[in-house]
């Protein structure tokens, strides 16, 4: 019996429930998995540099690609590198990596960036053979051939909404505003970490009328010019380049889809309401109408798992479902135990 990499048969079922719903979006609860596991394909075996205290990511593999590979044919290649060095809202080499990933899935490239990969002697040798998928024989060729399945579906998703890459692959909610030249908006403005969150909306200004924002967004970007990882005060002095033009305003939502908190935006929030402890951030009243379909949706964006101690069900854990990569029974009492591979 062949051998078999876990890692590469999750991937081949989530690929299978990509293919499934046709087209794929950033709504699509199993890309951030699909993602996630080829990460983690990527990493495997990736051997870090001896006399160097620089780390090593599968990121630097790809940009080395333009050095070392010498076959001529990688146009598209440098062009998707290029434009992940430039973006600006990326800060980690695991951004930029999870940036590329998105990149090639959209532009159906990513089973020849692979194959560029496997041949390119600088970049493999990486790799450790005893441990990389990438240098297995056996495992290599199904990686490929899913690699390439991939590279045929259709992505349609947003390489816009970025920010989070360097965290999580989770994506927020982004929306765009349109404003009308003003002198001020009217939000008061707190900046944490590199991100300019809105910590209040004046009374009777711009953005209390049009509701545009609420406290606990934040603002990534204005007329095209990113504010991530702005420092204090970069916020007005952008708007004030900006006199007299309308503005086009990227937001990045404090709610996920479902309504809930945005998981990576916990601690941030946390310390803003320590700031100001009038703020609220608790889940958004749903009408009878939206209920039935916040539970279709809970149902695909987060997994609980139960095991069966008669005569009562216990709930044991919880995890948002792109962080599950895998679950399964073990044993033979399948209603006693069950596993789980969590990515966290």
């Amino acid at each position: 019996m062949p051998a078999k990499d876990p890692l590469i048969e999750t991937l081949k079922v989530c690929i299978l429930n990509l293919k499934s719903e046709g087209t794929v979006s950033d709504s699509n609860p199993h890309l951030a998995s699909c993602c996630e596991l080829l990460e983690l394909i990527l990493r495997k075996g990736l051997q870090q540099p001896v006399l160097s205290l620089a780390h090593r990511d599968y990121w630097h593999c790809f940009e080395q690609l333009l050095h070392h590979d010498a076959c001529g044919r990688l146009s598209s290649v440098s062009l998707a590198v290029q434009q992940t060095t430039a973006c600006s809202k990326l800060i980690t080499s695991q951004g930029r990596g999870r940036f590329f990933i998105r990149l090639m899935l959209m532009r159906r490239t990513l089973g020849n960036v692979i194959k560029h990969m496997l041949h390119t002697n600088r970049v493999i040798e990486w790799y450790c053979p005893n441990v990389a998928i990438l240098r297995n024989e056996e495992f290599v060729e199904p990686f490929l051939s899913l690699s390439m399945v991939l590279s045929e579906m259709n992505f349609k998703i947003s390489i816009e909404n970025c920010s989070f890459l360097d965290e999580s692959w989770l994506l927020p909610v982004c929306q765009i505003y349109e404003a009308v030249p003003c002198r001020e908006l009217g939000m008061v403005l707190r900046y944490l970490d590199g991100r300019v969150f809105v910590l209040d909306l004046l009374q009777g200004s711009q953005a209390q009328v049009d509701m545009f924002a609420e406290p606990g967004d934040i603002i990534d970007e204005m007329n095209g010019i990113s504010l991530r990882n702005a420092s204090n005060g970069q916020a007005g002095v952008v708007l004030s380049k900006l006199k007299g033009q309308p503005l086009s305003i990227h937001l990045i939502r404090w709610r996920g889809e479902d309504g809930s908190i945005y998981q990576p935006l916990v601690k941030h929030l946390r310390q803003l309401k320590q700031e100001k402890p009038s703020l609220q951030f608790g889940p958004k009243p749903a009408s009878q109408q939206d209920r039935a379909s916040g539970q279709k949706r809970g149902q695909t964006q987060c997994e609980s798992f139960y095991a069966k101690v008669s005569p009562f069900d216990q709930e044991l854990f919880q995890h948002h479902f792109p962080e599950i990569s895998c679950v399964g029974r073990f044993g033979s009492q399948p209603d006693l135990t069950i596993f789980a591979f969590c990515v966290l």
